[in-house]
């Protein structure tokens, strides 16, 4: 059996949980009210650090999950996406439209990455 780690663990979910070498994110938004550009690089930035604080990087990421509020944006999120990927590195990932828990949000994002 192995160890279920949580990282920032809360009353109601954790931000990240790491089991048989596979770290699992969170659903991630950022930026409440911006644009979907900065909401993009505010997520993504968050990423950064909780796989750091997971012992791994974007370079390990297996999948990723994108929620839009509107796909009309898929552009714009796109280009902040693809200053932060790493070509060669880049995850297997799908891209939806859902409503938001809030309204000032415009994009989630989920990870599933290998620990380093």
């Amino acid at each position: 059996m192995t160890d279920i780690i949580r990282i920032e663990c809360g009353p109601r979910m954790s931000q990240a949980v790491i089991h048989n070498g596979i770290v699992y994110l969170s659903g991630l938004v950022g930026g409440f009210g911006e644009s979907v550009s900065a909401q993009t690089k505010a997520v993504l930035a968050e990423v950064d650090r909780l796989l750091a604080a997971a012992g791994t990087d974007k370079t390990r990421i297996l999948t990723t999950q994108v929620w839009l509020a509107d796909v009309a944006d898929f552009a714009e999120m796109n280009a902040a996406w693809d200053v932060w990927v790493l070509q060669g590195h880049c995850p297997a990932r799908w891209t939806g439209e859902t409503k938001p828990a809030a309204p000032g949000y415009k994009v989630e994002i989920t990870v599933t990455a290998a620990v380093a």
